[in-house]
């Protein structure tokens, strides 16, 4: 109808007429603005209702680079059949849509795709745009943001796909997607908290949104990023996506999604980051579950990240596994001069010297999170503090937090609160602990109902200084008139949570001692809190050990903690050291996770107070060594070998392995760099025939007599005894079989070995 106006109709009531409006792109569905009185009437007696629509052609909609779609004609090229007028359909009370889909041309139908694609694509990266340019890597300085590409550094990942047993190390991040994805469909990225999976998933977004050409992220048509840890009692992925990602007043609705999800003609990534910390994963038919499961969405490429002790027991035997092993030297250091001390080579060597030397400090800033922290800490305060536990570190840590907290003060009165609440938290101490101790860990709060628990002092303090964080959370099924958004509270890391859950620990075991106050807590998943309670009162720390032993593989953890006591200086803890690392020491596959970090803690602890190893053979692990052969990565686990400077005897047991050139010149590499080693040990490996390229490694092994061998299969020979002569690096048999004497398991026996 000329003129663009409603008819006037004797029982529709129109509040505000209708003006006539320009649409670009979509060129099936309208959004009309008005507000509706009667709208049962108006769907009554719609084909009497006529709409001007301008449809502008000489906008072409923008699609992501590399879409497949990109092409098609639009449909004003085309000869399209008359239209009759459509009906209508109503969503909400604001919003009328008029449907014309049933009547668009399969030409038509494929251009709404591309446009509603395109405008779908774009708003996801306005989202995740502003989300990128505001990194907070230091929990306790809020007024500083970072863009993620400022920030971040990428850490050690290794992977295997579907049904592969043998873990293999990837170049960087951007080979998740390509080399890594194989013929899986669905991968699960795997880190241990503060290593960096968060920012990972951030940087992948920020790759999409900046179309990088050496990424597969420049050839997606959509990515999806959804933190699970936002998520509760969500329906489906369309509703998360449309309630979380797309602004408010976006047209595009849930079936737009939905239909776009569907389509096997767009490239689709979905990135579920914090499954760990989803509320629904224990729900019956929650909608990861059945992606995961490959009820719907079958076409799709999904990514899920999570801590290994959260990983998902419902996927199918073709997913591929990532794991993110931490920081290495050259990381740190990489860090360290990219975020930290930029250009300061003094300031730079000062910080890369308080890592290499402090064994502890070492190990715990494996996780980049506690990298970030002590270095920045460090760098501004310029102290170095000699660190000689877990617990001392964490100390320091809460100091940084509430000295840049007690700069911020705006009266003595504050800076008085803040002093107080530093030292007295109990209330906090025993929500942390009930949080941990209970069969399903919470860690979650509504805001007011922690701000009641502790009182709006101790909140408020734990807020300023970044111990605590809070977060605008979306409430679904919210009532007319309710807000649509909660504030939700959590501890910026779990680490902090069990810092202070330790210090009610401490007070259980001391003086309530009628049950076991750690019955429903796994060690392995909670090692830091029992490593903080033994450090944080001796007497505990008896109490705390000896309930340690009663579990599991609990012997040498117990060990471990009553090291935090005093450190160094505790020279009953290191005399049961020294027993230990007297005989073989084995880090096995088979043995448990909390045996197997436990053990290489120990082995470090041995090394850093001059006892000497006498053999540490590995099983089951395929290791590999760093670039610079600093560390031997334990490539079914997430632990790292140290240096090991007593070390005696190295044994690489690994049944089968076909080693390359550089696998072989790592391991070589690592064994020149423990100084006290006299004899390296292969068993039961492929190698080459000769070692090439390592003519330093070589050389340093001969400068002190090391002796290389293995009953090992070359290229070229059977399985026997070899011997690696260090002048040629070519593998010799042993002929007369002198070397079958130096271990009296070899002889008769050397078929099951």
């Amino acid at each position: 109808m000329e003129g663009g106006e409603l008819e006037d109709q004797s029982n529709v009531q129109i509040e505000e007429q209708a003006q006539p409006i320009q649409i670009t792109g979509d060129h099936n569905s309208i959004y009309i603005n008005c507000r509706i009185s009667n709208v049962a009437s108006i769907t009554q007696q719609a084909s009497n209702t006529s709409i001007q629509l301008a449809t502008n052609t000489s906008t072409t909609p923008r699609a992501t680079q590399g879409s497949r779609l990109r092409e098609l004609p639009s449909p004003q090229d085309q000869n399209s059949p008359a239209r009759e007028q459509p009906a209508t359909e109503t969503f909400g009370n604001d919003v009328t849509r008029v449907d014309q889909a049933h009547l668009a041309s399969p030409i038509e139908k494929r251009q709404k795709t591309v446009d509603v694609a395109d405008l779908l694509a774009r708003q996801l990266k306005e989202t995740y745009r502003i989300r990128c340019n505001n990194v907070q890597p230091i929990p306790y300085i809020r007024d500083k943001s970072f863009s993620v590409d400022q920030v971040f550094t990428d850490v050690g990942i290794q992977y295997k796909s579907g049904g592969n047993d043998s873990w293999t190390t990837l170049s960087g991040y951007r080979d998740i997607l390509t080399e890594a994805k194989g013929d899986s469909r669905i991968q699960i990225i795997e880190g241990e908290p503060g290593y960096g999976k968060s920012t990972l998933a951030l940087q992948l977004a920020n790759d999409w949104c900046n179309n990088v050409l050496n990424s597969t992220l420049g050839q997606t048509d959509l990515l999806v990023v959804l933190n699970l840890r936002e998520i509760k009692g969500t329906k489906s992925i369309a509703e998360a996506i449309v309630n979380l990602l797309l602004p408010e007043g976006s047209p595009i609705t849930e079936t737009d999604v939905e239909l776009l999800l569907q389509n096997e003609d767009l490239n689709t990534i979905i990135l579920f980051d914090s499954f760990d910390e989803y509320a629904d994963q224990h729900s019956k038919g929650n909608f990861v579950a059945k992606i995961l499961e490959e009820k719907i969405l079958r076409h799709t490429h999904v990514v899920l990240i999570t801590r290994p002790s959260c990983e998902p027991t419902i996927c199918t035997p073709n997913t591929g596994k990532i794991k993110l092993t931490g920081f290495d030297e050259i990381a740190r250091e990489k860090y360290v001069r990219k975020v930290v001390t930029k250009g300061d080579e003094q300031a730079t060597q000062r910080l890369l010297q308080a890592f290499k030397s402090n064994p502890i400090l070492r190990d715990i800033c494996q996780a980049p999170l506690f990298t970030v922290i002590y270095a920045h800490a460090a760098h501004e305060e310029q102290v170095f503090e000699e660190i000689g536990s877990v617990t001392e570190f964490f100390r320091y840590i809460l100091k940084c937090f509430h000295s840049h907290a007690l700069k911020k003060c705006d009266s003595e009165r504050e800076r008085e609160d803040l002093k107080h609440y530093a030292v007295h938290h109990g209330k906090l101490d025993k929500v942390a602990y009930e949080s941990l101790a209970g069969e399903n860990q919470q860690l979650i709060w509504k805001r007011n109902d922690l701000a009641k628990r502790l009182g709006n002092g101790l909140y408020q303090a734990c807020v300023d200084t970044g111990i605590l964080i809070e977060e605008n959370v979306l409430n679904h099924n919210f009532a007319l008139g309710d807000e649509p958004y909660s504030i939700q509270v959590r501890f910026y890391h779990k680490l902090l949570c069990e810092w202070f859950a330790s210090h009610r620990l401490v007070k259980l075991v001391k003086y309530h001692w009628f049950h076991d106050p750690t019955r429903n807590m796994d060690p392995y998943d909670l090692q830091c809190l029992f490593r903080f309670a033994c450090g944080l009162d001796p007497n505990a720390a008896s109490k705390v050990t000896k309930l340690l032993k009663r579990k599991k593989d609990g012997d040498r953890f117990a060990l471990l903690c009553a090291l935090e006591q005093h450190g160094n200086s505790n020279t009953i803890g290191l005399d049961e050291v020294r027993d230990l690392v007297s005989t073989s020491v084995g880090i096995c596959s088979w043995d448990s996770r909390l045996h197997q970090r436990t053990t290489v803690q120990l082995l470090e602890l041995a090394s850093r107070n001059e006892i000497p190893i006498s053999e540490v053979w590995i099983d089951g692990y395929s290791p590999v060594a760093n670039q610079s052969g600093s560390s031997l990565a334990l490539s079914r686990s997430q632990l790292s070998l140290p240096i090991l400077s007593t070390l005696q005897w190295l044994d690489i047991g690994d049944r089968d392995r076909r080693m390359n050139n550089t696998e072989v010149v790592g391991i070589l590499s690592y064994t020149a760099q423990c100084t006290a080693v006299k004899e390296l040990e292969f068993g039961r490996q492929i190698l080459p025939d000769r070692v090439q390229e390592a003519e330093s490694t070589l050389s340093t092994l001969r400068s002190r007599n090391v002796s290389v061998k293995g009953y090992i299969q070359t290229e070229s020979s059977e399985l026997a005894w070899h011997y690696l002569d260090l002048c040629s690096g070519v593998w010799e048999t042993e002929d007369d079989g002198s070397g079958s004497d130096e271990r009296s398991w070899i002889g008769e026996d050397v078929e099951d070995v």
